[in-house]
């Protein structure tokens, strides 16, 4: 899986972690989508949620740094409604380790 596929599963993972998509989450996914240069198949298969299970695994050899640069930026995504659900707060912690830090 590629790397920039991944890191948006991720962000679409924490957004749809406690069932609702806003509109301004779905704003901020789609950016992260066409800032990471993601073709229309690409974006479709993160909207699908097409190998969400496995993005974790895809990013598992990046270094602890991108890693934490990941974790912070779905902190801001979690947030990016203006609140931080509890099953958004518990995906991403889950996230974090499941990437190896804690």
């Amino acid at each position: 899986m590629d790397p920039k596929v991944a890191r948006c599963l991720l962000i679409a993972k924490v957004l749809v972690a406690d069932g609702i998509m806003t509109e301004n989450e779905r704003v901020f996914l789609d950016k992260a989508m066409s800032g990471m240069g993601l073709d229309a198949a690409e974006k479709r298969k993160v909207f699908d949620l097409e190998g969400w299970d496995q993005a974790e695994a895809a990013l598992a050899d990046l270094s602890e740094d991108d890693k934490r640069e990941i974790i912070s930026g779905l902190v801001d995504a979690a947030s990016v409604d203006g609140r931080l659900s509890p099953l958004e707060a518990l995906t991403v912690k889950a996230i974090t380790a499941a990437l190896g830090l804690d």
